[in-house]
């Protein structure tokens, strides 16, 4: 497979799994992150640090609006729910395993 093939593969299952994620904003970050080690915001964060490997200006909270589909403050306002102890237990647990803070 040549490089501008993979490329584009790549670029397309991203785009999946950003529209994924905007279809289920019940999914709460903190649950991606205790399952999976990565939530929307280590994809903005990722997006943006890649913009800036490529010499673009994509700052953190436009990367955030690519990925959320909106501003992370309006998503937040409609989708996010204050974490359970219970998750937040969980969340401490992921820490050690996925090394993320």
């Amino acid at each position: 497979m040549d490089q501008q093939t993979k490329t584009e593969l790549e670029a397309a299952a991203f785009r999946r799994l950003v529209q994924h994620l905007r279809e289920h904003p019940d999914v709460q970050n903190i649950d991606l992150m205790n399952l999976a080690g990565f939530c929307r915001n280590c994809l903005s964060k990722w997006y943006a640090a890649a913009a800036d490997e490529k010499g673009l200006e994509i700052g953190y909270d436009q990367a955030r609006e690519i990925v959320y589909g909106m501003p992370y403050a309006d998503w937040k306002a409609q989708h996010q729910t204050e974490a359970t102890p219970e998750q937040k237990a969980a969340y401490a647990e992921s820490t050690q395993r996925f090394g993320h803070s």
